[in-house]
């Protein structure tokens, strides 16, 4: 074997070059925030990689388990190996373990959070209340990401890159067609418009009443400010500037309490503590 001799077994730790490390095929991510992983590498040249890559052995081969984002970021380091420790897994393991490594995870987006609950719910042939009491969630949560498989593909690509929220496709949710739903989802991305203001829309469409007039056309600069801001924190910003400019507000959306705490620490605050 081409492996050291501390990697030969088929469980226990080593050192396994990067080149070596196969990703899980169970992975739920399917997008990386390069700020974060670079944040990571960083980290990585200055402490090396504290926490070792979970992996298992398939033949002449090791795939991760759980770890992805550090081999990643190890890579970016420029590192040429990485400490593992090997264990034994079946694939159900790898799907279960992949899973919960990542479903509470701020950088996860909506619909890959869906799909990996789907994925579970399906593997292992659970009910929602049986996955979510596996996995540590509340019931509802779990039913309502995987509404959002509902939506249609255009509306589905919002959520994943961020241009729409998750409360955003709840509300769409309220409207009887996909045509309807695509309709206001462009309009919601293009007027920047809040969850609430979906939310009053969709009561309108659906009580028959004519819908509200888009809002005003924002400043190109507060449009600016909010993408540079929502480039900076990771998530979604509304500046809502009143006449002339001169007062307003700023509106930050975190979608769980350590989302909220990862923009804390992103504005350089202390993590919260909660009584």
């Amino acid at each position: 074997s081409s492996f050291p001799p501390d990697v030969e077994l088929a469980t226990g730790r080593g050192e396994i070059p990067i080149d070596a490390l196969a990703p899980n095929p169970y992975q739920p991510r399917t997008t990386w925030d390069a700020r974060e992983l670079e944040d990571l590498a960083a980290s990585i040249r200055s402490n090396g990689v504290i926490q070792p890559i979970l992996v298992r052995r398939v033949e002449d081969r090791f795939e991760i388990i759980a770890g992805e984002r550090r081999l990643r970021a190890a890579k970016q380091a420029g590192l040429e190996a990485v400490p593992v420790i090997i264990r034994h897994a079946t694939d159900e393991e790898m799907l279960e373990l992949a899973l919960v490594e990542n479903i509470h995870r701020t950088d996860l987006n909506p619909i890959e959070r869906a799909s990996a609950y789907r994925r579970y719910i399906e593997t292992f042939n659970l009910t929602h209340a049986e996955a979510a009491e596996r996995l540590g969630e509340d019931r509802t949560v779990v039913s309502n990401y995987l509404r959002l498989l509902d939506l249609p593909g255009e509306v589905k690509d919002m959520l994943v890159d961020g241009r729409l929220s998750m409360g955003h496709g709840r509300a769409l949710l309220g409207l009887p067609t996909d045509e309807l739903r695509r309709k206001l989802a462009n309009r919601a991305m293009t007027g920047r418009l809040s969850v609430r203001e979906v939310e009053r829309l969709v009561r309108r469409a659906m009580d028959g009443e004519r819908p509200e007039k888009p809002l005003p056309k924002k400043e190109p600069f507060i449009e600016d400010l909010e993408r540079r801001m929502e480039e900076i924190l990771g998530t979604r910003v509304q500046i809502q500037a009143r006449k002339r400019g001169q007062r307003g507000r700023i509106i930050i959306d975190f979608y769980s309490l350590d989302d909220f705490d990862r923009l804390a620490r992103r504005m350089g605050l202390d993590e919260v503590e909660r009584v």
